[in-house]
């Protein structure tokens, strides 16, 4: 039976760049969860009968969402539900899932790298037909018809076993519960040369890959232990846990410590690597070496053709406008078109759509291709091992080689994080009432070249997206960029992305934050950070 239930709207239920982000006990409120996935159906058109792909990152509610989902999706008309056993689908999986099963769309459960646990995040996001994350505006009519919404469908149905696959049918759709991982691991067969990289692994190479105790586990355990042979225990935290152990599950040098100090040490294992929440981001680190999400961007599409699935070369690359201009160089050198666009992996989804660009990535470890619509950490990780085994060179070979071909991007991120949200938003609103007056102004002994608030104007569908981040450029090359996360579920997080271009070799070896030190001042000085915010220092460094 087809229940319609009168319910209230909720005022806060405006997406970010990744979907609807809240503590869980705001998902517990009375139909919260309901009204914003009705919300999302009531804005799509033509699904009757199509195939809705359903999964998550295992967090805490994860279960208990799935289940409203699918007798909401039944309710609704869709013809089949196809989810992830145990509501595991990782961010790339289901992208995957929805491009080869040729689904309408996809509901993704997941906070990506924010903490999960009763009192921590929750979310929820659309993704389209092709795979990506639903464009601006079918979020914005998610948004509008949230604020109004006064009835949900839901069927009156026994709960699904999601724990088995299997088929089952509730009014009429039918249920399916797939392998998470096997349409996944198929793809990276297809893409990768395993059979270099278990040459690889056989010969003594020693991998490390910390899963954070999040979704990326099974597959990880199933791709390298299983598939390419590397030795048991290579994948560490490998159980998917509803609180991910207590770790915060972001993969950067603060939350997986434990993974870079082992990398610095005199017995390291050659290649060390991580991933995110929901499996949508990654962490490179070499003996030795630490390699930022920028340079690996830049890295990895100069040796991608090394791999089978890319050997016939890159149509183009893009990146989000934060992340640093170290692959801007290695597009100029392949002759090849490079494309600035917003955070928000959403951005890419026309020009990958269109062939523009086969690589993407993002400044926050984020990074992927044209073989599903979302950012892919284990991806990332399989392409690394790819170049190794076909280069036979260390990580820090191959980064210092780089270095000294393109020249060095010293680059840093700094993070206020759950500042005061008034006091944030003043302070970019400052910064942009400032913005004519910077150009040609002094500071440290850098001069502003220019300064705007960036805006995208899509080559492909002629959309513009308007106040993307604050941009400080400096005659020479350097930059500052302030902007506002999305990601957060608590008060704002004021991002600083610090970057100076160095083409000399001979100064390649100086440590970031030294580096940077000008700018780093330089950039408190022009947004009065401490007076503002009241923090000293930030709250994470990447």
């Amino acid at each position: 039976m087809i229940k319609t239930v009168s319910t209230t709207p909720y005022s806060d239920q405006k997406p970010g760049t990744s979907g609807l982000r809240k503590k869980v006990p705001v998902f517990q409120q009375e139909n919260y969860a309901e009204n914003f996935i009705q919300s999302i159906f009531d804005s799509l058109e033509d699904f009757a009968g199509q195939t809705l792909v359903i999964g998550g990152d295992g967090r805490y509610y994860n279960r208990e969402v799935i289940q409203i989902a699918i007798k909401m999706a039944a309710a609704n008309g869709f013809g089949q539900v196809l989810v992830g056993r145990g509501g595991i689908l990782s961010t790339p999986a289901a992208s995957n899932v929805i491009r080869k099963h040729k689904a309408f769309g996809g509901i993704i459960l997941s906070a990506s790298h924010n903490p999960g646990g009763p009192t921590e995040d929750f979310g929820i996001k659309y993704n389209i037909g092709n795979g990506g994350p639903a464009p601006e505006k079918i979020t914005d009519a998610i948004f509008a018809r949230s604020k109004v919404i006064d009835t949900y469908k839901i069927a009156d149905a026994a709960d699904i076993n999601i724990d088995i696959e299997g088929t089952h049918t509730i009014e009429g759709t039918k249920i399916t519960v797939i392998d998470p991982v096997a349409d996944y691991a198929e793809l990276m067969e297809e893409l990768f040369d395993f059979a270099a990289i278990r040459a690889m692994f056989a010969g003594g190479f020693r991998v490390v890959f910390d899963a954070m105790s999040a979704v990326t586990g099974p597959y990880a355990k199933e791709i390298l232990e299983n598939r390419l042979g590397a030795p048991k225990g290579s994948v560490l935290n490998f159980m998917p846990l509803p609180d991910f152990g207590g770790h915060h599950p972001d993969p950067n040098l603060v939350h997986a410590r434990a993974l870079y100090e082992a990398m610095m040490a005199d017995d390291a294992p050659d290649f060390g690597a991580a991933s995110d929440g929901d499996g949508d981001r990654n962490l490179i680190i070499g003996r030795g070496i630490f390699v930022t999400p920028s340079d690996s961007l830049a890295m990895l599409a100069a040796n991608a053709h090394l791999a089978p699935g890319y050997s016939k070369g890159l149509s183009g690359i893009a990146r989000s406008m934060p992340t640093s201009g170290a692959a801007d160089r290695v597009a100029e050198k392949l002759g090849i078109g490079m494309y600035e666009t917003p955070t928000g992996w959403k951005f890419f989804g026309n020009l990958l759509d269109a062939d523009k660009v086969t690589i993407c990535g993002e400044e926050s470890a984020g990074t992927g291709s044209n073989h599903v619509r979302e950012k892919d950490g284990l991806w990332a990780v399989l392409l690394w091992l790819n170049v190794l085994a076909v280069r036979k060179e260390s990580v820090l070979d191959i980064v210092r080689e780089h270095w000294a071909a393109y020249g060095r991007n010293y680059y840093s991120r700094h993070d206020y994080e759950e500042v005061d949200s008034a006091a944030a938003n003043g302070l970019i609103a400052d910064l942009r009432a400032r913005l004519a007056d910077l150009p040609g102004k002094t500071f440290g002994g850098l001069t502003v070249e220019k300064a705007d608030d960036f805006a995208y104007h899509d080559p492909i569908d002629k959309s513009v997206s308007e106040h993307q981040g604050i941009r400080i450029l400096f005659a020479g090359g350097s930059r500052i960029v302030f902007r506002l996360s999305g990601t957060g579920t608590s008060g704002a997080t004021l991002r600083v992305y610090i970057e100076r271009f160095e083409p000399d070799a001979a100064r390649h070896d100086i440590e970031t934050q030294t580096a940077l030190a000008d700018l780093i001042a330089i950039a408190d000085e022009i947004a009065d950070i401490k007076g503002r915010t009241g923090r000293d220092a930030p709250s994470v460094i990447t």
